[in-house]
Parts: structure tokens; sequence; C-alpha cells
């Protein structure tokens, strides 16, 4: 076990300073129990200054060149690499992952501010001349420029990693930004903050924790944010939305995703693929693959497997590279998970493995036989939990996967092309994988959700463009 830190007391970053405050928030130990640091909760005010600060920031960060900003994210990059341990130890403790993915949502962070420095530098302007009558000769360069402020509101699941992916591209496009962090997970935030805060112009960057439903009203019902980029869940997304107007929102929520397995699939690829959707950390993704729809004749021998596979993943000390998988965000959220799992089990699905919890702590679970009804098809879980439900032809199959109000991702396994490719097109989300989990990767694939599932697509260059505006200048 790693030895632990000294108590951390972290502050809100407001124009390129740390400013105190009496009341503050207190972030639980994951890994040791009890509280290992506590952060400043920002105050109304305290938000007003951030975004004042950050308004007053735009008129130089626009100034920036491609080149400048492109170097901010390489350097940031390099600054995050450095302080690994560090960070990695701090999202051990808060958002309760193994060490060894923990180190590597500090590398994943990097590399999308390393991503955000190459796409920048391939966004460029054109020269248009006019093509309808009565503009012959016209000639104009259209040119891309920053969106102004934008309110990064991050989860507790992938504290550093998911806000990465929201502030690499806000920097690279030229806007200031204020990060309100989750509330559970924000002390990675601040040693983001203390990153950046040296790189770009003062107030470019600022930080403010605080409470969600007080501070979260606050910055994104500010007429100074010209657009908001949050990932969350999707009633946090609504609510969100209903307080910031007509705000550029930018968005990736909640997901359910379904894996379809049919007959003719490979099932062990499938039963590997069910394992670790649903048990890589703890099943606190929103592309965990949330239910396995198997087909009628496959289901047993598909749960055989799966089992088998989940022999593979340890549970217990957080700080020893063994370990696969540790305890759920809150006590809250670990009876959720309870409370879907036996909703399951009273309509008539059977406990193959796991089911119990204890406090925090819930083990990998597998269900079988589930019922279409059963709330844990069709609610999204956040948990260690594979429920698998039969489907007996095509049409049953997307029925069943279009069913509920979440529409992110969703993988299907099987052999035949034409009906991989049917799949594909009739599933509802925003991304179907064929023959391998839903997995959010760094490259130009766009990725995001229908429905209550977010608005708009994310990714670095998707996101780069979604924080840059055109300006046509007319010679």
């Amino acid at each position: 076990m790693a030895t632990r830190t000294a108590q951390r007391k972290e502050r809100v970053l407001v124009d390129g300073e740390w400013v105190g405050g009496t009341e503050t928030l207190a972030v639980t130990d994951l890994a040791d129990g009890g509280h290992f640091a506590e952060v400043v909760a920002a105050t109304p005010e305290q938000a007003d200054a951030a975004l004042a600060a950050a308004e007053r920031a735009e008129a130089t960060m626009r100034e920036t060149t491609v080149v400048e900003r492109a170097e901010w994210c390489e350097e940031i990059a390099d600054r995050l690499e450095a302080r690994t341990e560090e960070l990695a130890e701090v999202i051990v403790r808060e958002a309760g992952k193994p060490i060894s993915s923990a180190r590597g949502e500090v590398g994943s962070a990097a590399e999308r501010f390393r991503r955000a420095a190459e796409e920048i530098r391939h966004i460029k302007g054109q020269f248009r001349e006019g093509t309808t009558a009565g503009h012959e000769g016209w000639e104009a360069i259209v040119k891309h420029e920053p969106i102004g402020t934008v309110l990064c509101i991050t989860p507790y699941n992938y504290p550093l990693a998911t806000t990465a992916l929201q502030v690499a591209p806000a920097l690279a496009a030229g806007n200031s930004i204020v990060l309100k962090p989750a509330s559970k997970t924000p002390i990675s935030g601040a040693i983001l903050a203390d990153v950046v805060k040296d790189v770009v112009p003062k107030g470019g960057f600022n930080f403010v924790a605080g409470h969600g439903s007080e501070i979260g009203d606050v910055l994104s019902g500010d007429d100074r944010v010209n657009a908001i980029a949050m990932t969350g869940s999707s009633g946090a997304g609504k609510h969100v939305a209903k307080e910031s107007g007509m705000v550029n929102l930018h968005m990736e929520l909640g997901g359910n995703a379904p894996e379809v397995v049919f007959p003719d699939a490979d099932l062990d690829e499938a039963a590997a693929a069910a394992a670790k959707g649903s048990l890589k950390y703890a099943g606190q993704r929103c592309s965990a693959v949330s239910r396995v729809l198997a087909h009628e004749d496959v289901h047993d021998n598909l749960v055989e497997r799966i089992d088998e596979k989940m022999d593979d993943w340890v549970q217990g000390d957080l700080f020893d590279e063994d370990t696969d998988l540790g305890p759920l965000i809150s006590e809250d959220q670990a009876e959720w998970v309870e409370e879907l799992v036996q909703d399951a089990l009273d309509r008539g699905a059977t406990l193959v493995r796991g089911g119990d919890r204890d406090g925090v702590v819930f083990e990998p679970t597998l269900l079988a036989d589930v019922p279409h009804d059963a709330r844990i098809v069709h609610e999204e879980q956040f948990g260690p939990v594979c429920p698998v439900t039969t489907f007996a032809d095509e049409d049953e199959a997307v029925s069943i996967a279009n069913g509920g109000d979440l529409a992110l991702d969703a993988c299907v396994f099987t052999a035949d092309y034409e009906r991989a490719m049917r799949l594909a097109d009739v599933v509802d989300a925003g991304a179907v994988r064929i023959n391998g989990a839903p997995s959010h990767g760094l490259g130009d694939i766009p990725f995001g959700g229908n429905r209550d599932s977010g608005i708009g697509r994310e990714g670095i260059d998707a996101s780069i463009h979604a924080f840059l505006r055109q300006k046509s200048i007319v010679l």
C-alpha cells in the first residue's frame, strides 16, 4: 500500500491567484477511509469573479496564435507526466481507482493535450470567391476564432482524463476557461489548475470547486459563458441546459450500452467484452456494457463463459498492482446498484455470482435470465453488474436495445457482415461497435449520444470545432 500523502488543502483559482474561503468540501479517501483532502467551496462572489476574469482574458486569448496554443498543450502534457505519481495517488483516493488504472488516466490526459496540439495545427482558414449573381469578383477570407469563455463541468468517474477532454480542445481553440469539477473528485482538477495557470495568459484558466447545485447554477446561468462543456448524468445535464438558456451546449451524458450477441458470434470474444465492459472501473463508465442481449440459443453458453472471464478480475487493495477494480464512489451509488439488482431478482432473474455489498464495495455480479421488464435492462446502473437477457430475433433485439431513454453506445457481436450493418443502422446510439466493446478512443472518431445521452459530439477534433466559430472578412 502506498504511503498516505499529507492532508491536502486546495483553494479556488481566480485570475491567476489562489483564493481561500471559510467553507470547504471534505474529500473522501476511498482507499484508506476517512478524508484525505479538502478544497475551498467557492462562494457565488468567487464564481462571479472567476467569470469576470475569464471574460477579461478573452481578448488576450484571441490574439494568441495556433503555434502558441499548440505549445501550451504540449507543455501542459509534459507537466502532467512529470506529476504522474502524485496525480495517480490522488485519483486512487478520490475516485477509488486501482493504481494501475489511475496511472493510465494520467497518461490518457497528457495524450489528449498532445492530440489537441496536433489537431489545432491542422485547422486552417479558407479563401473564398463570390459564386452567385451580383457577387462576381467578391473575395473573402474565412477564418476561425475562439468562441469566448467555456464553462467545463466535469464528472467524478474520470476526474482528470475527462477534464482534459474538455480543457485541451477549449484551450487549443483559444478560449478562456472556468473549470467546475465534481464535488466528490476535485483534487485532480486542482492539480491540473496548478499545471495550467503558469502556461496560459492570466485569467485564461480559472478553477472553482463547490456544491454542484449551488455554484453550477451560478456559472451556467451567467451570460458571460459562451459555451458549456459537460460530462455527467442525464438529469444534471437537463438541469444545466435549462439554466443556461441559449448558450452553446456540448454534452456527453449517461449511457446504458447494450451488447447484442448472435449465435454465430465468437462467444469467447463476446464474453471477454462483456466481463471487461461491465467490470472496468467497477462499471462507473458511460460507455460500460450495462446489459447483454443474448440470442436465446446461446444464452446459457454465453453466461457460463462470462462467469469464467469474471474469475480474472481481482477486487482488493487499490495500491496493489494486481487489483482490477475497487469501490463505488459513494454509499448512495452502491445502494442504487443494489436496488437494481434486487429488482431483477424479484422479477425472476438468476444470480450466477456476486450480488452482495459492503459499504461502498459491491461484488462483481452476474445475472442470467433477466426479464425484459427488469429496471436494470432500461436504467443506467453505474456498477459492476453484468445482466444477461434473451431475444428471439433481430426485431426483438432492437426493441430491447432501444427501449430506454439513453442512447450513447452499443455493440453487436456477429459473423454476418450484413446483419452487423443492419443492426448498426437501427440501434439508436451515438456509436455502435462491431465485435468489440464500446470504447471512447483518442482518435478522430467523434463520440457522444442521442436522446438523453447528450448534445453534440466529443473527441479532440470534434470538440475543437465546437469551441470555434467562423468569421468572414470580405475583401
